[in-house]
């Protein structure tokens, strides 16, 4: 036995001395740019050991905080798992290169674009082709709240009922970014997930969290019929659980396994 009998508990630390992480706040215009484009980098690394990259599809963009209309994106044709902050690319909303050494993805960019203009306070949009997300994109379905993680997307993600091929149109993009509105996520039909947010960490955890809930979704419905968790405790948990803060916070432990795993990628 331990402990010295009748001896008083140690005093509780006051709150102030405990570490709890939030979003950063910048001096100037440069540190938030170097911020972004640090973050989109290993955001996009993370998605490729997710394995949501397929062949040149799939991308994250992240608004300057200078030059509100342009976008910094990753590279076409450079593989997720290598992309460092100084590979990426910064385009005009029209797609145009105005400062990087590579190509975009001209479709790609066509939707993000349009989602970045119609979305003044989304910083940051991620688009994959991933797995479970195609999956379920392919019955034309939403996420059902079945699970606690589902319940933040409720009545707040939306499904583009639509296949048109390859969207190369900014009249497509403009369709796309009219029926996500003011949510956080899309189902696009027979395509995959889109997702945003006011950080790009919020917008990558969305993404992991909507292609998480598509496969616990399908998993499910395979084996029966879920129980789905009831409107007004559903609405709750969202309101909990579904802020762009609370992904920030979730997202941070895997910002801090990337930055000591793979510290190449500020360079």
């Amino acid at each position: 036995m331990h402990g010295t009998p009748g001896a008083a508990e140690p005093p509780p630390l006051p709150t102030d001395r405990l570490r709890f992480a939030m979003p950063p706040r910048h001096d100037s215009v440069e540190d938030e740019r170097r911020h972004r484009k640090e973050r989109l980098a290993s955001a996009l690394r993370l998605f490729g050991r997710y394995g949501f990259e397929d062949g040149v599809s799939g991308h994250i963009t992240a608004r300057d905080p200078e030059y509100s209309d342009c976008f910094w994106v990753n590279p076409f044709g450079v593989p997720f798992a290598h992309i460092r902050a100084s590979d990426l690319v910064l385009a005009n909303s029209e797609g145009q290169v105005v400062q990087g050494g590579h190509h975009v993805n001209q479709a790609a960019f066509t939707v993000h674009s349009q989602v970045h203009a119609a979305r003044p306070d989304v910083v940051a949009v991620a688009h994959c082709h991933s797995v479970h997300g195609r999956a379920l994109s392919a019955l034309g379905e939403l996420l059902e709240p079945i699970t606690q993680e589902s319940c933040a997307f409720y009545e707040d993600h939306a499904l583009y009922d639509s296949y048109s091929g390859v969207a190369v149109d900014a009249e497509e993009g403009r369709r796309i970014a009219r029926v996500l509105g003011s949510g956080k996520a899309l189902v696009l039909r027979n395509h995959g997930l889109l997702t945003v947010g006011d950080s790009v960490d919020a917008a990558a955890w969305w993404f992991l969290s909507l292609e998480r809930s598509c496969q616990v979704q399908l998993l499910a419905k395979a084996a029966r019929r879920p129980v789905l968790i009831d409107h007004r405790q559903a609405v709750a948990t969202r309101e909990q659980l579904g802020g762009d803060l609370v992904a920030w916070i979730n997202y941070q432990p895997l910002w801090q396994e990337a930055t000591r795993r793979e510290p190449d990628l500020f360079e």
